[in-house]
């Protein structure tokens, strides 16, 4: 039975104008490191410098012959703007100003990304595939493998470079392996952007 194995990771530390930071590229590299052993053809990568970047430092590490190809469906996007009777509280000012446009646009970003990679493989043989994308396509794949409402994208979040992985076989529910592991990384590399903890 033919499985897909997807290996999603959140792109690497990036500056205010949305390029690697130094930073960025040695987690991207750890994080290849970590899957140079792993039987990956394809590389797919948002739109974005600072997703494209990464695959690109990833791959140094790879087999030598996988491919790696943007994939639209990767950008960052909010995939679901959840109305205000299921919107927690801390939520609401976050979906201020989207419009039903947006809103709609971003759903459909949503549906398209697990049309194409949220289901097992259509041939006999196994996919090993690595997605590098943003927080939000990790949370709605992650919400979309636990069949669980929409709105319950809101609070998955991924470290920069941070490993998941989920696996698709037919007839089968999709199974987690793991999500936001950050074992491959150094200690100071790990959720690189959220603010740093006083010291005694």
């Amino acid at each position: 039975m033919a499985t897909r194995y997807l290996y999603l990771a959140r792109h690497g530390h990036a500056d205010a104008l949305g390029n690697l930071t130094g930073t960025g590229r040695e987690q991207a590299r750890s994080l290849g490191k970590r899957l140079a052993h792993l039987p990956i053809r394809t590389v797919w990568h948002s739109p974005l410098p600072r997703a494209a970047d990464t695959a690109h430092e990833i791959d140094l590490f790879l087999s030598g012959i996988t491919s790696v190809a943007e994939a639209p469906e990767l950008i960052d996007h909010v995939p679901y703007v959840p109305g205000l009777e299921e919107t927690p509280p801390s939520w609401r000012p976050f979906f201020d100003g989207y419009s039903p446009e947006d809103a709609a646009a971003g759903h459909e970003i949503a549906r398209s990304l697990t049309a194409r990679f949220a289901h097992a493989p259509e041939q006999q043989n196994d996919e090993h595939e690595l997605l590098i994308t943003h927080a939000y396509p990790i949370a709605w794949l992650i919400r979309d493998a636990l069949d669980a409402p929409p709105v319950r994208w809101l609070g998955l979040s991924s470290a920069n470079a941070a490993l998941t992985v989920i696996e698709y076989r037919p007839g089968a529910l999709p199974s987690i392996g793991m999500f936001n592991d950050m074992s491959h990384l150094r200690p100071e590399l790990r959720w690189t952007g959220f603010p740093k903890a006083p010291h005694p």
